[in-house]
């Protein structure tokens, strides 16, 4: 009985190594899948605001993490990716939050030229509503591409608002809260880099200070 018991336990504790070290084998692979689909994903988002004919460096990597929980939507830093040419300034995108969605934080690339323009706006994280508030999403209509190239200058302050509220741009049928949401974290980005645009460029990248 007792050799019964510990051939048992034997089975049992070789089968739970075994179960330990395939779901450890798959996190690794799935985890580096991930980060790697992440990666292209992010890139893919970048170059669709920031073209890769406008700049030559490493705008993935040439980057800053910035702190501002007014006017960037979050108390934590989030990441400045610096675009440019020759060496010159072409544009930052910033990582803001838009805190105040309809069911909570909605995560945005927001690219501003050195001039001060939108280049674009993504979304890259969200829980909006499905078929009212997620056509924030550039896969389901064009209402994100409206920011393209308004700047502090050719929209004065009440302009920045939903057409609800008496400014520019749309609201969703059924969803306003939303929208309105990402116009506001928009307009507080335009104003965090009409601020700090020289330092944003002139900071070297953090891990090299």
């Amino acid at each position: 009985m007792i050799q019964h018991m510990l051939r048992a336990g034997g089975l049992l504790g070789l089968a739970a190594v075994i179960g330990t070290a395939l779901v450890a084998v798959t996190y690794i692979g799935t985890h580096e899948k991930s980060a790697e689909n992440e990666r292209e994903f992010l890139m893919r988002s970048l170059t669709a605001i920031v073209p890769e004919s406008t700049f030559d460096n490493d705008i993935f990597n040439d980057t800053i993490t910035v702190v501002s929980p007014r006017l960037l939507g979050t108390p934590n830093a989030v990441t400045a990716y610096r675009a440019r040419r020759n060496g010159e300034p072409v544009a930052v995108v910033l990582t803001p939050v838009a805190p105040d969605g309809y069911n909570g934080n909605i995560k945005l690339l927001i690219a501003i030229r050195f001039d001060g323009s939108l280049g674009g706006v993504r979304v890259v994280a969200h829980r909006e509503t499905p078929g009212l508030g997620d056509d924030i999403e550039i896969e389901r209509s064009n209402w994100i591409t409206t920011f393209n190239n308004h700047s502090l200058d050719n929209l004065n302050v009440s302009r920045w608002r939903v057409k609800k509220d008496g400014g520019e741009f749309d609201q969703f049928t059924g969803a306003t809260i939303t929208p309105r949401a990402i116009v506001k974290a928009v307009y507080q980005s335009l104003q965090y880099f009409a601020a700090n645009r020289d330092a944003l460029f002139a900071i070297e990248k953090q891990d090299e200070q």
